[in-house]
């Protein structure tokens, strides 16, 4: 197959919310707004921002879980999003997902045995010593021991449900699979082995990540490239090393200023970003980020920024750091702004 694995083209999902009698107009909650990306086999793109930017949205968008109110969803040359009820289920195969929850996304009646296998059977029958053979063989891949495989979730420690979650994703053999916040409920030691165990399992098999997490140091350790979600949009989009070394938007700035840094030597610059996010029901007109932005301009109060492909590769949704276009700052030789906050 050639080109990406997965293309999101302009994905967007508005809910509607129940107006009181005789209303006129009914409210929207602009919940996703107009996003566009690529994830390549074997990649990992991180999508990163603040509680309530949609990245769960997407993540149930990209699953089809929810319908999108416009856009493409492209898997492996299929779009998901314009064939019938039986072929969407088809594409499932390739597209897995581990959930937030590690307790409250297993079956709590079903064995690890039946948990694992449960998504093959929905596809095919198995019999009693295949169902064995598969949890075992799956259940090795995470870690964790055949033996434990007619337990119960309730005699599992929260890593191990979240092994159990992966084993379960990657028993139909996806090609890609959607990671929703999927260690931030674990202990510190245990995200580590999780993202080891994601990684290697990536590494192996060559399966592309779409890694949804507000932790942007794991993040930093897991991703290749990282999209940034402010107000339901895609602020920048750059490599995981150059965002990190060099952040483009002035929202990207903020968070990556308030990572805290086991160091005590070190002296960081601090930044305070005012106010609090606006609501998706009455965002800001113009760039959703200016009303608390250090650098907004007339222009951001008015007009959407678009997202720009700069000059090193990434691409940056902001009036002052990206004004132009691709073909005119090529053509001018624009440098990269230095940094908003030192």
């Amino acid at each position: 197959m050639s080109g990406p694995l997965l293309k999101v083209e302009n994905l967007t999902k508005h809910y509607s919310l129940r107006g009181r009698f005789l209303e006129k107009s009914v409210p929207m909650v602009r919940a996703v707004e107009d996003v566009s990306f690529s994830v390549d086999a074997g990649e990992t793109l991180c999508i990163v921002g603040e509680s309530g930017c949609g990245k769960s949205t997407l993540a149930r968008l990209l699953v089809q879980i929810v319908k999108p109110t416009r856009g493409r969803i492209v898997l492996a040359g299929t779009d998901m999003t314009a064939v019938d009820a039986n072929a969407l289920r088809i594409l499932r195969r390739s597209m897995q997902m581990v959930f937030q929850d590690p307790y409250s996304s297993l079956n709590p009646r079903l064995t690890a045995e039946r948990i694992i296998t449960e998504p093959v059977e929905n596809f095919q029958r198995l019999s009693g010593q295949q169902r064995r053979t598969l949890a075992a063989d799956l259940l090795r891949k995470v870690g964790m021991s055949p033996e434990m495989m007619s337990r119960p979730p309730s005699e599992f420690s929260g890593g191990q449900r979240q092994r159990l979650g992966i084993a379960r994703a990657l028993a139909l053999e996806p090609s890609l699979i959607i990671a929703d916040e999927a260690v931030s409920a674990l202990d510190v030691s245990v995200q580590a082995q999780i993202l080891n165990l994601l990684a290697d399992l990536q590494q192996q098999t060559k399966i592309a990540l779409v890694f949804i997490s507000h932790d942007l140091r794991v993040v930093e350790y897991i991703g290749h490239r990282v999209a940034v979600m402010y107000l339901g949009r895609i602020v920048e989009l750059a490599k995981c090393e150059s965002l990190f070394a060099r952040p483009g938007h002035p929202y990207t700035e903020a968070l990556i200023a308030a990572v805290p840094v086991p160091d005590p030597t070190r002296v960081r610059v601090e930044v305070v970003v005012e106010g609090e996010v606006p609501s998706p029901i009455t965002p800001p007109s113009g760039c959703a980020f200016h009303p608390r932005c250090p650098l907004a301009a007339e222009r951001c109060r008015i007009e959407v920024p678009a997202l720009v492909t700069m000059a090193d590769g990434r691409a940056v949704a902001c009036h002052v750091r990206a004004p132009l276009g691709p073909a005119d700052r090529a053509a001018s030789n624009v440098p990269f702004p230095a940094s908003t906050y030192g």
